[in-house]
């Protein structure tokens, strides 16, 4: 089912009648943004004070357990409306926007963040929602709620990587009549793309991959992020995970010299909400290429990774 109509009179609905939701869309419409060009790659900062809330989230345990999840029922406002998604899930207008169509999939039961079992979840989301770019944030990876499972989306468009992607070299891992999972090292980060005609495929190389990929210690799943989204016109699915090997860079904080930025998956995709205004004043296309550097695994980090896919391939029956 296309919910593309149910959503647009959701956003109309809430932008219209709940007060919170209405003044950030309204701000967010005037939001200063700028472009910079990093090699062959471009990124879009975008001043989003309202986002603060999200960069200097606490995510330590303790804190969690001491504050009610935002993404429980019984803890929203009641102007908060919700879309009943499957069996589990719910589409709900998120009030404190990146894109200018912005929405939570939270899970209807408070159940950590994990990726792992829910690549189809995310994959039938995307077809669902066409004119939409679904994205996850791992646990140590973005996620302002990792106690609670959930999934986002934005409006299709505003990530530059999405578009990027078609004229990047990619390194083929594995394909079939179905499709393929490959490397890319050419945008700045490395990470790993999936194209497939068929969701049996996409969710085979994304599990996969997440079994190859490191574990930190104290952790259930590797540190990722993922971007995922349907494309109408060749009806094919697009899965991007960023594989990451630090939750926040050395420079995370206020004051002189540091920067509020908790980067996510928006962020891997090529758009900075940043929540400061000398933080927007002050990036470069130097300091953005030293965060990837920091924040992403790199090529040696990878490689076992690569080569241990390409051998669990080749010891496994084709789809």
């Amino acid at each position: 089912m296309d919910y593309s109509k149910v959503i647009d009179r959701l956003i109309t609905r809430q932008m219209r009648d709940w007060d919170v939701a209405g003044a950030n869309y309204e701000a967010l419409a005037h939001a200063e943004v700028r472009t910079l060009q990093v090699g062959e790659f471009s990124i879009v900062l975008q001043h989003n004070p309202e986002r603060r809330r999200s960069s200097a989230a606490a995510i330590d345990e303790k804190s969690l357990s001491n504050r009610p999840c935002f993404l429980c029922s019984d803890n929203q406002p009641a102007r908060q409306k919700t879309i009943l998604w499957g069996d589990h899930y719910k589409i709900q207008v998120n009030p404190y926007p990146i894109f200018k169509r912005h929405l939570t999939i939270a899970d209807l039961r408070h159940l950590p963040q994990r990726l792992a079992g829910r690549v189809g979840d995310m994959l039938s989301l995307a077809r669902a929602l066409p004119d939409f770019v679904v994205f996850y944030n791992g646990p140590q990876c973005g996620a302002s709620a990792p106690d609670h499972a959930h999934f986002q989306a934005g409006a299709k468009g505003e990530m530059p990587l999405c578009d990027e992607l078609d004229h990047a070299t990619t390194h083929l891992l594995a394909d079939s009549d179905e499709g393929f999972i490959g490397y890319l090292d050419s945008l700045g980060r490395n990470l790993f793309t999936i194209e497939t005609s068929t969701q049996r495929a996409a969710e085979r190389y994304a599990l996969r991959l997440l079994d190859l990929l490191p574990v930190p210690e104290e952790a259930y799943e590797p540190m990722v992020n993922a971007l995922c989204w349907w494309n109408n016109t060749n009806r094919l699915w697009h899965l991007v995970i960023f594989p990451r090997r630090k939750h926040r860079p050395a420079c995370y904080g206020e004051g002189e010299g540091r920067f509020l930025l908790s980067p996510g998956a928006v962020d891997m995709g090529g758009l900075w909400a940043v929540p400061e205004r000398k933080d927007f004043d002050i990036l470069t296309p130097e300091i953005i290429q030293a965060l990837y550097d920091e924040l992403c695994m790199t090529r040696q980090e990878l490689a076992p990774v690569i080569k241990g896919f390409n051998q669990h391939w080749e010891n496994l029956q084709p789809f």
